[in-house]
C-alpha cells in the first residue's frame, strides 16, 4: 500500500514538472514595443525631469549645457505654513491641540522634462 502511495505521488510530481518545463519554452518576449523603437534609434538621448518650486528657478543652466525642454507643466504649490489657535482664549504654547496649522504663501511649482 505504501509502494502504492508513493509511487501515484512520483507520477503526480513528475507530471507536474515536465507540464511547467513545457509551457516556460514556449513562452515568447515582447518585441513591438514603441519603448524599445526609440531607444535603439538613439541610444545616447537622456531624459531627465526636475522641479522648481516658490520662486526659484534655475532652468537657464540646464538650458546652457545643451538640455531641451520637451513638456513644461506648473502647479499650485504650498511654500510656507503658519500656526494659528484654534480659539481666541487658546495658549498655543501651553495647550498644543488647540494650534492649527494653515498656508501661509502659497506659490507655483514648475516640472520641466528635459532631453539631451
Amino acid at each position: 500500500m505504501k509502494r502504492v502511495k508513493l509511487f501515484s505521488q512520483i507520477i503526480i510530481t513528475l507530471a507536474f514538472l515536465t507540464s511547467c518545463k513545457a509551457s516556460l519554452n514556449n513562452e515568447k518576449p515582447i518585441i513591438n514595443s514603441e519603448d524599445d523603437v526609440k531607444d535603439k534609434n538613439n541610444p545616447k538621448k537622456e531624459r531627465m525631469e526636475i522641479k522648481f518650486s516658490c520662486g526659484q528657478d534655475g532652468i537657464s543652466k540646464y538650458l546652457d549645457d545643451g538640455w531641451i525642454i520637451l513638456k513644461e507643466d506648473s502647479q499650485e504649490k504650498i511654500c510656507t505654513w503658519k500656526s494659528v489657535p484654534a480659539t481666541i482664549d487658546c495658549d498655543m504654547e501651553k495647550d498644543k491641540g488647540c494650534k492649527l496649522t494653515k498656508p501661509d504663501k502659497i506659490g507655483e511649482e514648475k516640472i520641466y522634462l528635459l532631453e539631451k
